[in-house]
Order: C-alpha cells, then sequence, then structure tokens
C-alpha cells in the first residue's frame, strides 16, 4: 500500500523538450533554432555538399590524380608552409602588439588599435598592389634589398609577407581581451616571489594567453590557406615556384575543369579542418587546465 501510494506521489517525468523550454528565459526558441539550421545549411553546408557531390562525378582515381600532379602539390605545399611561417610570426608580433596597447597608456594609442584592423577594411586586392609597390625591385623599399641581391615581390618570400598583414587582426584581437582581464597583481606578486621576467611570462602570463592565442592562429590559418586577393599581385605565380593553391582552382575554372577545381578545393577545405579541429581540440584541453586551477 505504502509503495503504491509513493509510486503514485511521484510527479510524472517531463520530456526533454519541456525541460529545455523551461531552462530558456526567453521565447521564440523553436523559430530563432529554425532560422539558425536554415542559415547554416543554405550558407554553409549546402556549397560544401554541392562541391563533394561535384568532386564524387569524377571517382576516386580522377580525384587522387588531379591533386597528386606535381603542379598542384607544389601548390600545396607552398600555400600551407606560407602560411603557418605566417601563423608563427603573428603569434609573436601579434601578441607584442596586444600586449603594449593593453599595458601601456601613450599617445597615438586610438590610432594604433585603429589601424590593427585595417587589413580587414581594406580590400585585398589593394593590400597587394601596395605590397608589391614597395617591396618590387624598384620599389621604395625592394630597392633597398635589391643591392643585398634579395628580392622580396615575386617569390615566396611576398607571399609570406602579403600573408602576415592579411591575417594580422586576428591574432591580436583574440590575445586582447585576455590581457585586459589578466590582473597586473599576478605579475607584481611573481616578481615578489623572486620570479624574473622571463619566468613570470612564461609560468603566469603565457597559461592564460595560450587558449585566446590558439583560437587567433587556428583562425588565421584558415584565412592564410585561402587568401588570393593580396597574394596573387605579389607572388610572382610561376608554376612550382611560386603558385599558390587558390590560384589552381582559378586556373582550372578558367580551362573549364570545375571537377578538378572542386577536387583541389575539397581537399583544401579538409587539410584546413583538419587543423582547425586539432587546434580547436588543443584550445579546449588547455582551457580545462586552467579553469581547473
Amino acid at each position: 500500500m505504502s509503495a503504491t501510494s509513493s509510486s503514485a506521489s511521484k510527479p510524472p517525468k517531463k520530456g526533454w523538450l519541456t525541460r529545455l523550454r523551461q531552462r530558456n528565459v526567453l521565447p521564440g526558441f523553436g523559430l530563432s533554432m529554425g532560422i539558425t539550421v536554415f542559415s547554416l545549411s543554405l550558407l554553409v553546408v549546402l556549397p560544401f555538399a554541392m562541391m563533394a557531390y561535384t568532386t564524387t562525378q569524377m571517382g576516386w582515381t580522377g580525384f587522387w590524380e588531379t591533386i597528386t600532379q606535381p603542379q598542384v602539390t607544389a601548390a600545396i605545399k607552398l600555400s600551407l608552409w606560407m602560411s603557418f611561417l605566417a601563423m608563427l610570426t603573428n603569434m609573436v608580433f601579434g601578441t607584442l602588439v596586444a600586449w603594449v596597447l593593453v599595458r601601456y597608456e601613450f599617445w597615438g594609442k586610438s590610432l594604433i588599435n585603429a589601424l590593427v584592423d585595417l587589413p580587414f577594411a581594406l580590400p585585398t586586392a589593394v593590400t597587394g598592389i601596395s605590397l608589391a609597390t614597395l617591396y618590387a625591385p624598384n620599389g621604395l623599399i625592394g630597392q633597398w634589398f635589391a643591392k643585398f641581391d634579395i628580392q622580396v615581390a615575386f617569390t615566396p618570400i611576398g607571399i609570406w609577407l602579403a600573408l602576415v598583414v592579411v591575417s594580422f587582426p586576428f591574432i591580436v584581437r583574440a590575445v586582447q581581451p585576455v590581457l585586459a582581464e589578466l590582473s597586473v597583481e599576478f605579475e607584481e606578486a611573481s616578481a615578489v616571489l623572486g620570479a624574473n621576467r622571463l619566468t613570470t611570462f612564461r609560468k603566469v602570463i603565457l597559461p592564460e594567453l595560450l587558449p585566446a592565442l590558439l583560437m587567433g592562429a587556428g583562425m588565421m590559418f584558415a584565412r592564410a590557406t585561402g587568401e588570393y586577393g593580396s597574394v596573387i599581385f605579389i607572388a610572382g605565380n610561376i608554376p612550382m615556384q611560386s603558385e599558390i593553391l587558390p590560384l589552381i582552382i582559378i586556373s582550372k575554372l578558367e580551362q573549364f575543369d570545375v571537377q578538378g577545381a572542386s577536387a583541389v578545393a575539397l581537399f583544401m577545405l579538409l587539410i584546413s579542418f583538419v587543423i582547425l579541429l586539432t587546434i580547436n581540440i588543443v584550445q579546449w584541453k588547455l582551457s580545462r587546465r586552467v579553469g581547473a586551477r
């Protein structure tokens, strides 16, 4: 009798949809979720699905033959290597710029802070033409390198330079908010305990910056691997030497080889996805480790 009465007094279990609605304070979850799924499907999933479908029409053999062509392989290696070097460069100098903007007060700080976002505002073609004009052998800066027999424009060095410029804001804007929230008291406490500046940066500051730094690096690397407008004017576009992967895709489209262009684009997408997934996993683990402290 008691078991029956106790079981009858228990409230019925609520479904997952009811519990989800109770957790949401704002109404309209179903409508907003539907718009979100529709937008992502239309703008992201559908184009990628069509690209994958176009690639499958050429079969696995045709796909493998396309991406293993010597010219395509050289472009893949060049694009990934230059993007990686640009990422390392911006991780150092971007963090330094973010540190200066957060930790110091000086005249013209607002102007410098605004200039950081200039590569986002300028059309990439304008950036590429400006860099090619400056660093050409007869350019304002390039002529000084030419005296030492160093050519910047129309070489892989020019590709690296263009990628550094267009992706520079990613690192700065990712690290800057974390530095702003990081109290100076931690650094002062480390100094009081006898740590030098290098030890303070390595043991106190860097662990806090690393998740944001990896996030900015991942976004920057993804942008750099697909950059076209700024690189095309300064790269030289010499096959097997300074030809980037996006130019391969454009060349195949101009030859009406849509399947070949889709195959190269899909392979490029897979590489970027794997790299971004790896960086996000590492960032998630670092965030959990920092949060557990």
